[in-house]
């Protein structure tokens, strides 16, 4: 996959108006998440978090929100709310048939769409609240505690995750790729700008060596390739589609094709699921105050063999989960066979979604071992060269999915675009040759 040079992408009307929509968007985005919340002390804030509650579940979702959490700005909750609600509804659709069902019609997803957004307004409404009761356990974070405090701040974060939610709407329908991932993917990036200068400052105190640093991008860059090589990878399995009468003499043709099967279907979800379980008694730990809690957290560190244990064992099995979850092998016979279409070699129905699962299972393992290995390098490199910044794989993931998608969606309006001039100009010379005949 070729990437699309620069000059080319605002040489189309259509496809520079939705990459400059795009950019406006994402900076309201950046301006909202530098705005504080009223009554916060920001400092104060800051410096718990940077103390306290790192390696918690605080920390992972000041991640996703771009610092928005930690510096307590109107766009605290960021987008996971509205990422949390659609990942509710996806997982409700195998236990409830009802669910299932309306994904497969435009009304049912349509009414989806507004139930999620219920949905994300439900847990702005509980994370904002709860986010005013954490802030007001800080010692010198909140100047006047109480119910005007509260509401106020559940007012605010409440109406900035639904302006998010809305902006992300707006990018998916307006703009260029997904506009969620894209305001993660942003809200990420930003970080990359600090940790360069915590990285110089290292250097300039003589605690990071040169070595170290470039031992570390070389490790850096190698990880890159190989997820974008995993990201893109598939199986492909042949289709076989015959040739058919459609009625009144009309034939169609057979076809050859094949069903894209990627490596790693489930992507980032199982390092996330993963995390958000492993993290959950340093975070009960580090606000409860009891000591049994804080040596039980203690061997769940990032350090600790346990923790690098558990998160693989727990990568592998979310990455079976979460695909078994996404992607059902019944339904792909099913609607391969009402094609007519048939796996070489292979009876249609039930035998083709067994061939198709054990295929799925066979090629998931290989990339639920690269998710481990994305997920766990970053975190032994840093410990072991005592690197003053770390590289996530969680992030590294994210990062690496959406910046693809986003290429593959600019690549495939410019295609479009020169495949209309070439049927106009076809069209052209077509009707200049009628004007002579």
């Amino acid at each position: 996959m070729t990437a699309p040079r620069l000059p080319n992408l605002f040489k189309v009307p259509e496809l520079k108006e939705k990459i400059l929509f795009t950019l406006l968007c994402l900076v309201v985005y950046r301006v909202g998440a530098h705005i504080a919340t009223p009554g916060v002390n920001v400092q104060a804030l800051a410096d718990y978090l940077r103390n306290q509650a790192q390696g918690t579940l605080f920390a992972l979702y000041d991640l996703f929100a771009g610092g928005s959490f930690g510096r307590a700005t109107v766009f605290a909750l960021g987008i996971m709310p509205y990422i949390s609600a659609s990942i509710v509804f996806q997982l409700a659709a195998p236990v409830f048939p009802v669910v299932e069902k309306m994904q497969r019609d435009e009304e049912g997803r349509k009414k989806l769409t507004q139930w999620t957004r219920y949905l994300t307004v439900v847990l702005c409404l509980f994370q904002a609240y709860g986010y005013a009761l954490f802030t007001e356990q800080i010692a010198g974070a909140v100047a006047h505690a109480g119910f005007f405090f509260r509401l106020t701040t559940v007012l605010t974060l409440t109406t900035g995750g639904v302006f998010v939610m809305w902006l992300g709407e707006q990018i998916t329908e307006r703009g260029i790729g997904n506009g969620a991932s894209l305001l993660i993917f942003f809200s990420i990036v930003e970080r990359i700008w600090p940790e360069t200068i915590r990285t110089i400052d290292a250097l300039q105190a003589r605690s990071l060596s040169v070595p170290t640093l470039l031992a570390v991008l070389v490790v850096m860059v190698l990880v890159v390739a190989g997820t974008v090589a995993v990201t893109v990878a598939a199986r492909r399995i042949p289709i076989q589609i015959p040739r058919k009468v459609m009625g009144r003499g009309r034939i169609r043709e057979g076809q050859k094709t094949f069903i894209p099967l990627r490596l790693n279907t489930a992507n980032v979800m199982p390092i996330i699921f993963a995390q958000s379980l492993i993290i959950v008694p340093g975070t009960i730990a580090a606000f409860s105050g009891n000591q049994t809690l804080k040596h039980l957290a203690e061997y769940f560190s990032v350090t600790s063999p346990v923790y690098l244990i558990s998160s693989a064992v727990l990568i592998i099995f979310f990455a079976y989960f979460y695909t078994s979850i996404i992607f059902n092998p019944v339904d792909l016979a099913e609607n391969l066979k009402k094609q007519g279409g048939f796996i070489p070699g292979v009876k249609p129905g039930a035998a083709t979604a067994d061939y198709i699962d054990d295929v799925l299972s066979r090629i998931t393992f290989p990339g639920a071992l690269f998710l481990t290995l994305v997920a766990m390098l970053p975190i032994v490199v840093s410990n072991v060269l005592n690197m003053p910044f770390g590289f996530g794989g969680t992030a590294l993931l994210i990062v690496v999915g959406v910046a693809l998608d986003t290429v593959q969606q600019v690549q495939q309006h410019l295609l479009l675009r020169h495949y209309d001039g070439f049927m106009k100009e076809g069209r052209v010379k077509f009707r200049g040759r009628q004007r002579y005949m």
